[in-house]
């Protein structure tokens, strides 16, 4: 969460940098202290220290405490521990497991619900409007968007996955007002994801990154205005080394939230008799046991 804060500081304008200073310099005094002490020593005035708050993602200072409290304890039972070439199989199957584990705990304190609630609010509007909602990846990002696009298009929305760049440039430019674009990027320095989420921002879509906080395509985010959301997924993991394999975890449990989210916005009465019909027609594809039943009952082949 710290780390987060840092790396956003050069977009926040100048008094809710102090702020942020602020908090940077003794992160446990921030998070008991008053509000009015907060601004008395930042320098800036109580309404100054709620929009810092909110301008990094949460709904207030009280959330934001709450969140901030919970980042600098000590409850987080597992660290990062990067695998060694001497490591036997066991100890690599631990250290992986450990570090998705950790991973997902350090989200899960420092996830800004504020920005989850405009991504699901846009994205559930795009859908009930009958507009455009893509999903637009490179590299192993790729694989992210694809897996969106699957979970998306099962609730009846207009969904698709751009994996090529010169695409995702021509789809960008036909996105409107009321379509959205949600681009995933685990180090958030492809030019070409940066350029078209730009393009599709002047073009009035609802841009969603999905990126580590600090890098260029997160700072596009927080200062391209109302039209893009920045959802920050970081983790330190030995990328040059090995597949970025836990932010890529972290970014499919993102597009779950979303999924799951925007299936709750646009209620069980659309959605359950469609997803009841794609069960049945799946199961009508599958071998059956001994007793006539199918081998799966989900809705996934």
């Amino acid at each position: 969460m710290l780390d987060r804060i840092r790396a956003s500081i050069p977009a926040l304008p100048p008094a809710e940098q102090r702020v942020a200073r602020l908090l940077l310099d003794d992160a446990r005094a921030f998070a008991t202290l008053p509000v009015g002490t907060l601004a008395e020593r930042a320098g800036v005035s109580k309404p100054t220290v709620v929009r810092f708050c909110r301008s990094v993602g949460y709904d207030g200072l009280a959330d934001f405490k709450l969140k901030l409290a919970g980042s600098v304890s000590e409850g987080v039972p597992f660290v990062h521990r990067a695998v060694d070439e001497h490591d036997r199989a066991g100890e690599i199957a631990v250290k992986v497991i450990d570090n998705t584990v950790a991973a997902m705990l350090r989200y899960r304190a420092a996830l800004a619900p504020q920005s989850f609630e405009r991504a699901i609010d846009a994205l559930a509007q795009a859908g009930r409007d009958g507009r455009r909602i893509e999903f637009w990846g490179a590299g192993n990002s790729a694989i992210v968007a694809q897996d969106a696009q699957h979970k998306f298009f099962r609730l009846g929305v207009h969904s698709a996955a751009v994996c090529d760049s010169h695409v995702q440039v021509m789809s960008a430019t036909m996105l409107g007002p009321g379509d959205c674009a949600v681009v995933f990027s685990n180090s958030g320095r492809s030019r070409d994801l940066i350029d078209v989420a730009g393009l599709a921002g002047r073009k009035g879509a609802t841009v969603i990154s999905v990126t580590a906080s600090g890098s260029p395509l997160a700072l596009q985010s927080l200062g391209g205005g109302s039209h893009h959301v920045l959802l920050a997924a970081d983790h330190p993991e030995d990328a040059d080394r090995y597949s970025p394999m836990v932010s890529r975890l972290l970014h499919l449990l993102v597009v779950d939230v979303l999924t799951t989210g925007v299936a709750l916005r646009l209620g069980p009465a659309r959605l359950r008799p469609m997803l009841q019909e794609i069960k049945r027609n799946l199961r009508a594809r599958r071998y059956v046991d001994d007793a006539g039943v199918a081998a799966s009952n989900g809705a996934t082949p």
